[in-house]
């Protein structure tokens, strides 16, 4: 019960439309395998980290020493403002540079994985919600595997939601498509990542 707890409501979160969704998108439309499991393999990383956290409770540190707390979101909240820019206002590179068919030059699989990274880690709210889901859902003095095997669901989830999403979008149709709108996608991916990056930074809480 526990375990089907933590799944169903990980499996909601994770179908949310949110900056590492939007990500993981973009990545999947460049119709390069390296780059999309360089963004997916990124983003399931920052979730372990998050639901060790979580687990290992850092919520109540977070709680604990408010400065920490803001500290964090600030700079999270400034390094997605950052990234959102350089979407939105790419370097220019020459005409038929290696490359421009499967999206900008700059994104490569070791980028992808480091973007996907930071932009997942750079939310501390995650720790405050993986933290309440272990405080609602774990029960009492539970032996260490529970939560152990909570935090591998959550992984597994949030790689085969984002395996799911990269397999749809890699069909040709859809990239021939994306190909005549890439701009389109990366100005509203990059809206996105300076919206939500400004909301982190300026909320209080």
């Amino acid at each position: 019960m526990f375990l089907l707890t933590v799944a169903t409501i990980w499996t909601l979160a994770a179908m949310t439309p949110g900056p590492n969704f939007l990500f993981v998108v973009r990545a999947a439309l460049t119709g390069s395998r390296g780059i999309v499991l360089g963004a997916i393999l990124g983003t399931i990383t920052g979730t372990a980290c998050w639901g060790l956290a979580g687990w290992l409770g850092i919520g109540l540190l977070f709680r604990a020493a408010p400065a920490a707390y803001l500290g964090l979101k600030i700079a999270g909240g400034i390094y997605l403002i950052v990234l959102g820019l350089r979407m939105l206002w790419p370097k220019p590179h020459p005409t038929g540079a290696a490359g421009e068919a499967d999206g900008p030059p700059s994104l490569t699989p070791a980028k992808a994985f480091r973007i996907g990274l930071v932009a997942n880690l750079a939310n501390p709210k995650s720790a405050i919600f993986v933290s309440s889901l272990f405080a609602a859902t774990l029960p009492p003095e539970a032996p260490w595997p529970y939560g152990a095997s909570a935090v591998v669901t959550m992984v597994a989830i949030s790689g085969i939601w984002y395996a799911i999403v990269a397999l749809a979008l890699s069909q040709a149709p859809v990239l021939r498509a994306y190909r005549r709108m890439r701009r389109g996608l990366d100005r509203a991916t990059g809206v996105v990542f300076v919206g939500f990056g400004g909301k982190l930074a300026l909320t209080p809480s």
